[in-house]
């Protein structure tokens, strides 16, 4: 960019100015109808927006970089930059361009960020929008804070670790994220997209305090329950110094803080959201994840809450029953769908009130507002009779705000204009100075037409008229062959190419009253305006909890719905320690797919913790693990769940280790992904965990693996003591059961027929007895020859196994079980045949077999 001084022209100096008090953001600099933007941030505007870049003249003797984009579709222009993750400082023209001298005064009136935007154009509208601030610690704690500036909510927590801090990130999904420039963050932070890196001493916890006490008017912060955050309030204040700094404006919808424990919740960590698909699916489909089929909500207030609960499963038992109650009153007298008609109708109050907080809310918000609140009373009529104190709770926060309600219908049109600059918003007959200024600019017309009719008939002149335009207002046109006709009264005001226009006194009296008229009504009408934002701002408490209470009626009433279409069932919570499902479901899988899904159980309890699940690819193990994990979920938001019973115990976390994969961001390999989700389990679950572990050990060597699996399997099965889901293709683990008396052998077959793989889907007890591998590939296309190959090369790895097993005086394996045995040696060749044989598994013929093998053995 070119230097500030003296040479540059004024205009120059005025734009310069402003770009060095706002040098990391774009600069949209209002010209007339347009916002213009200079030197390198055109370049750039032009580059992400693919908008022309030009060139304006001259400046300090160098041509200067230009780009523009009109000020009524800037919005369309701001989503696209946002999204990016850019800012952009908004510099409005303040002045008065009739009295100004030189350039009209300019002011920078708001920066829009990616996380502080609230225009409903800028947001997505089933999607939060959240800033947050991360504060580092001693021992490798943090303090968070973060709003969403659309809807007012301020939120604190503290994490005592790195992988902690990784999982609320994961949960929270920030929009932009503000952390300290001298601290040195982990990789998953630094590659955060919208990073604002600030100065230390914006961090400073005893600055926050102060201004934290300045902005909510209070003597000290213990009301709000953050006493014992420090770190959480040294982001909070970095936070509000934030926003203050790009809203330039009051911010009475934020009106306190709340703290969110870790205790209050079922702890799921990054690698757990995204291996059980909650919100976000590899896809990118949103029908693939629980939240596609639970999202059935009819306000965009509601589907936002909805995310919000399946992000944050519960664990308070008493919360969970009342929700749980609520679905089921409401089922039993079918009051969902009425209710969900009378919410249909209600638009997104949360936000419209934020725009009303912030000065910003138009005509329309108005309007949905007014429409929203006149819906209370049909919505309090409806669940008036019903035997639920959850929804009774939500009613009463609802509230009666007829008062409003009529004010906004008196005071705004019934389909009001999309801006309030041109006026028409402000209803007739609600202020009588607007109606009588109204009534001159309306009667001009008539006036104007009698006008006419007079003139002509005393000059003569047929073809004469009266017209208007904006630059040179009312006059009188005769075409360029009449103009000799002209009255000597006549002052002629415009010529044009076939016609000269003319003023006289009677119109430019008339003139100057009518557009006199105009003017006063629009500045009336918008004095009107802003009194009525006023009005509704000293409301702002009240409205504000209508509207949350509004969300939760409409995910309530959804989740009723989606029981009642998907045919859930009510779960049962209680203090007993297990999980016990009876014909569950997998929610995603059954929707999306045509054919019927087979239902299966679990049973786990203090004498049964861990489920050690054999089976052949595809056989469906990791939809039975995950469909039982999201079963749990379900219960502990409060949502009925796809079983015909469940029992659950006490949960804690979830943890999950399925699939596997690079990450090339952390430079980790598969296998070092994979032992770190495992440690991360390991180090952390508990006896109230909920644990999913799928094919651990499959990164390495089979030896390595094999050990790796089996010390894990031990470790959870004796030291954590989880309910554990614990799927391999180690078929030795499936010994665990003979030495572990909390470990059971379960297995999902599949069935030959001809050349077809079958699979069965179901759950039965002990463990599988084929792996299906070289038919699975098959399925999957590899060509013949390869599976032939394939085949030779696998009797000869056995014949071999069978050799060494020999000469070491141990069993050869079968095909029954392909891999060495490398735990817990049988003192005979017969004894450890014995061990491998389940008599209650075997048909007539397979026991006369496994005699006449015994006997050569022997």
């Amino acid at each position: 960019m070119a230097d500030n001084s003296t040479e540059h022209t004024p205009l120059m100096r005025q734009y310069l100015g402003a770009k060095a008090e706002h040098p990391d953001v774009l600069l949209f600099f209002r010209m007339g109808d347009f916002y213009e933007l200079f030197y390198d941030d055109a370049r750039k505007a032009a580059r992400l927006l693919d908008i022309t870049l030009t060139q304006r003249g001259q400046s300090a003797g160098q041509p200067i970089p230009m780009a523009g984009v009109p000020y009524h579709a800037v919005e369309n222009y701001l989503a696209r930059l946002v999204r990016l993750g850019e800012s952009v400082a908004i510099c409005e023209q303040i002045g008065d361009p009739a009295t100004s001298k030189g350039p009209v005064e300019r002011k920078v009136v708001r920066i829009v960020t990616p996380g502080t935007v609230t225009d409903a154009a800028l947001l997505e509208e089933r999607r939060d929008n959240l800033l947050m601030a991360i504060s580092a610690g001693a021992h490798g704690a943090y303090g968070l804070a973060w709003v969403d500036l659309a809807s007012g909510r301020f939120l604190l927590s503290e994490v005592p670790s790195a992988e902690a801090l990784a999982s609320e990130l994961a949960r929270l999904q920030p929009a932009e994220t503000l952390v300290g420039e001298d601290v040195a963050w982990p990789k998953f932070v630094s590659t955060l997209p919208g990073l604002r890196r600030r100065p230390p001493w914006h961090f400073d916890g005893d600055a926050a305090k102060r201004e934290l006490n300045r902005f909510f008017g209070t003597r000290d912060l213990g009301g709000f329950g953050v006493d014992r955050l420090p770190l959480a309030i040294a982001a909070a204040g970095c936070l509000l110094g934030y926003v203050e700094e790009t809203q330039k404006s009051a911010l009475p919808h934020i009106s306190g803080m709340s703290v969110e424990s870790a205790s209050d919740t079922i702890a799921l960590d990054a690698a757990t959201r995204r291996n059980l698909e909650l919100d976000t699916h590899p896809s990118g489909r949103t029908e693939h994840t629980l939240l596609g089929v639970l999202d059935e909500t009819v306000t965009p207030m509601g589907a936002r809450l909805m995310r919000r609960w399946l992000n944050r499963p519960l664990r308070s038992r008493d919360l969970l029953r009342a929700r749980h109650q609520a679905i089921g009153t409401l089922i039993d007298h079918r009051q969902h769908e009425p209710l969900r008609e009378q919410l249909r109708g209600i638009g997104d109050l949360e936000r419209i009130l934020a725009r009303v907080a912030l000065r910003s809310a138009r005509p329309r918000d108005l309007s949905t507002l007014r429409d929203g609140l006149a819906a209370a009373p049909s919505l309090r009529a409806l669940i008036a009779s019903l035997d639920s104190p959850l929804l009774h709770a939500l009613v009463e926060r609802i509230g009666d705000h007829a008062d409003t309600a009529a004010l906004l219908a008196r005071a705004v049109v019934p389909q009001p204009p999309v801006l309030q600059r041109d006026g028409g918003v402000i209803a007739d007959g609600y202020d009588a100075e607007l109606d009588e200024l109204r009534r001159l600019s309306t009667h001009a017309d008539q006036y104007l037409v009698e006008l006419e009719e007079r003139e002509k008939a005393a000059s003569g002149i047929a073809t004469l008229k009266v017209g208007y335009n904006r630059v040179h207002g009312y006059y009188i046109e005769i075409s360029k062959g009449q103009a000799d006709k002209a009255p000597t009264h006549y002052t002629r005001r415009q010529t044009t190419k076939n016609a000269e226009r003319y003023i006289t006194e009677e119109l430019k009296t008339f003139e100057d009253k009518v557009l006199s008229a105009k003017e006063r009504s629009l500045m009336r009408e918008r004095a009107l305006y802003e009194a009525l934002l006023d009005t509704l701002t000293g409301q702002l408490e009240p409205l504000k909890s209508a509207a949350m209470a509004m969300a939760e009626l409409d995910v309530v009433a959804t989740l009723t719905e989606r029981a009642v279409t998907l045919d859930w069932s009510a779960p049962e919570l209680t203090d007993e320690p297990g999980i016990a499902i009876e014909r569950g479901r997998h929610p995603v899988v059954e929707k999306v797919r045509d054919e019927p899904f087979e239902p299966n159980d679990l049973t786990l309890d203090d004498g049964r913790r861990m489920l050690v699940i054999t089976g052949p690819n595809m056989g469906g193990k990791s939809t039975y693990m995950r469909q039982n994990a999201l079963i749990v979920l379900l219960a502990h938001i409060g949502s009925y769940v796809p079983t015909s019973r469940a029992v659950i115990g006490p949960i804690d976390r979830v943890f999950t280790r399925i699939g596997a994969g690079d990450d090339l961001s952390r430079g980790q390999s598969t296998f070092m992904v994979e032992m770190s989700e495992t440690a991360n389990i390991l180090h952390n679950a508990t006896e109230h965990s909920l644990v999913l572990m799928d094919e651990v050990g499959r990164g390495t060597s089979t030896y390595d693996g094999l050990a790796l699996a089996r010390a894990a399997a031990v470790h959870l099965a004796a030291a954590s003591r989880s309910y554990t889901l614990f799927a391999t293709h180690y078929f030795e683990l499936t010994e665990l059961a003979n030495e572990y008396t909390t470990i059971a052998n379960v297995h999902l077959d599949a069935v030959e027929y001809g050349e077809q793989l079958v699979f069965m889907h179901a759950v039965k007890e002990g463990p599988a007895n084929r792996s299906f591998g070289l038919q699975v590939a098959a399925l999957a296309g590899l060509p013949k020859s390869v599976i032939a190959d394939a085949r030779r090369t696998l009797a000869e790895l056995e014949r071999g196994m069978y050799q060494h097993a020999s000469a070491a005086g141990t069993k050869a394996p079968t095909e029954e079980s392909p891999q060495m045995g490398l735990f817990a040696a049988a003192p005979s060749v017969v004894e450890r045949a014995l061990e491998d044989i389940d008599p209650d598994a075997m048909t007539p013929r397979e026991a006369l077999e496994a005699l006449y093998r015994l006997k050569s053995l022997a």
